[in-house]
């Protein structure tokens, strides 16, 4: 299986700081889990999640519990629009890449996985299931960050 790392590794900017280099994500950053941070809770079934809208307030940290109570895979993708369309293509090609970033997760059915991230920048951000088809039965979400 390809490693969406392996794939991707030249459509996330690159961004170096004082302790090395490090990718840079348009909805913020990885969470820190010695910070506070609210729960929200999100269920993905066939084609849909539920909520499908959130709000956040900028510099939040939100700890996502992704339950899949699907009888499929399911995926959870946080980015903007333009990235997961352009990710969503890659898909197409490599439908059973891995993910290994901290803003996304493929979950098996029955299964719950976490995400924690921060959102560092204001705007509207997408969460979505790039397997194949999945996307364009509408399996997506928005997170308003204010």
């Amino acid at each position: 299986m390809a490693s969406i790392v392996a794939i991707l590794s030249s459509a996330l900017p690159v961004v170096a700081h004082e302790g090395g280099r490090h990718e840079s994500y348009s909805a913020g950053e990885p969470g820190d889990p010695s910070k506070p941070s609210r729960t929200v809770e999100i269920e993905m079934s066939e084609m849909t999640y539920e909520p499908i809208r959130i709000e956040v307030k900028r510099g939040e940290q939100i700890r996502f519990v992704l339950r899949n109570v699907g009888i499929e895979d399911h995926e959870f993708l946080l980015a903007t629009t333009k990235e997961n369309l352009k990710h969503a293509e890659v898909m197409k090609k490599h439908p059973h890449m891995e993910h290994d970033e901290p803003n996304g997760v493929r979950v098996a059915p029955k299964k719950t996985a976490e995400i924690l991230w921060k959102f560092t920048k204001t705007g509207t951000f997408e969460y979505s299931c790039l397997i194949p088809d999945h996307r364009e039965y509408g399996m997506t979400g928005r997170v308003n960050v204010k």
